[in-house]
């Protein structure tokens, strides 16, 4: 038994190491993806319906505001390679199997090369104290910072103002090195219909594998993500299919112009019917039955005078 429990723990490390993940759901994948411009690594401000964003994760803007491989456009090159940042935990936890696994091989048990078992436990209690304490650190500041505005279901009737500061601290209207730029657009009840109007639209698209749909509602990155992620249900022989989206609450995060474009950051809460399907027609994931909700930030870019196209989702912590 003394030698079997080892064996055991390494045999149920790896089965949860190569277990698949469920199908990932609605357009996006639950993913943060995409441009926001000179601000794409930057935190939108939180807002009453979502207090937090999660980083971007795959984008064609490099960090520092230019766009990655020598400036090439969104969609050119699919989003492969771009910002995927490995897992802090995958990588600790697969250190210490790969150690435990050797210790195994070497007759010398599953803890050889990671020290005592006390000291294992010191170890993961200073990660988590070093967690905790960084995201006190991160609240706090957060919580100083500029709040979204205009709460009321489904967006606010009237848009706040916009915010008094470019990153960096600089007035509004002013950015590092690019002299005097366009105020920052008034977001009004129109744009805000057409927000609620984009994420019907762009799940409607994504549940029927429309990518010309696609195409018209956002930008050329965000449809190669769009493009990516189909095409990796299909070779999974699955489809992602959502219906009955009802937006239960939203607001404005944000909203900047740079380089002749708009942008406004908008935080939606909204609740859908989300089922994946095999190829027989068989649901594999979610219910047909019973809702779903998702928070995530929106992110829409326009030309002025133009449409809002989206650019980028965030999901919300």
């Amino acid at each position: 038994m003394r030698r079997l429990i080892p064996l055991l723990a390494a045999l149920l490390a790896l089965a949860m190491a190569a277990a698949p993940v469920a199908a990932l759901a609605r357009a996006g994948d639950s993913s943060s993806m995409g441009s926001r411009g000179s601000r794409t690594y930057a935190a939108p401000p939180p807002t009453r319906t979502a207090p937090y964003a999660a980083p971007i994760e795959r984008s064609l803007t490099a960090p520092g505001g230019g766009t990655s491989r020598g400036g090439m456009s969104g969609g050119m090159m699919g989003g492969y390679g771009s910002g995927m940042r490995p897992s802090f935990m995958s990588g600790l936890f697969g250190g210490l199997i790969g150690a435990g696994l050797a210790g195994m091989l070497l007759g010398r048990g599953f803890f050889w090369g990671m020290g005592s078992f006390g000291g294992f436990i010191g170890f993961l209690i200073q990660i988590a104290l070093i967690v905790w304490l960084v995201r006190f650190i991160a609240r706090r500041v957060l919580a100083t910072g500029p709040r979204g505005a205009g709460f009321a279901p489904p967006f606010a009737g009237s848009p706040p103002p916009p915010p008094p500061c470019m990153p960096g601290g600089m007035p509004g209207g002013m950015a590092p090195g690019m002299g005097a730029a366009r105020p920052a657009p008034v977001i009004g009840a129109a744009d805000f219909h057409a927000f609620e109007q984009a994420l019907y639209a762009i799940q409607a698209a994504w549940s029927a594998q429309d990518l010309p749909a696609l195409r018209r509602l956002a930008s050329p990155e965000m449809v190669s993500y769009f493009a990516e992620q189909l095409a990796d249900h299909a070779s999974r022989g699955v489809r992602n299919v959502v219906r009955d989206v009802r937006l239960e609450r939203g607001d404005l995060s944000e909203a900047w112009s740079e380089n002749g474009r708009d942008f406004a950051t908008v935080a939606m809460q909204f609740s859908m019917i989300d089922v994946t399907q095999d190829a027989a027609g068989r649901i594999v994931d979610g219910s047909p039955s019973e809702r779903v909700s998702a928070t995530e930030f929106w992110t829409f870019v326009r030309a002025p005078g133009g449409t809002w196209i989206l650019s980028a989702i965030q999901q919300a912590r």
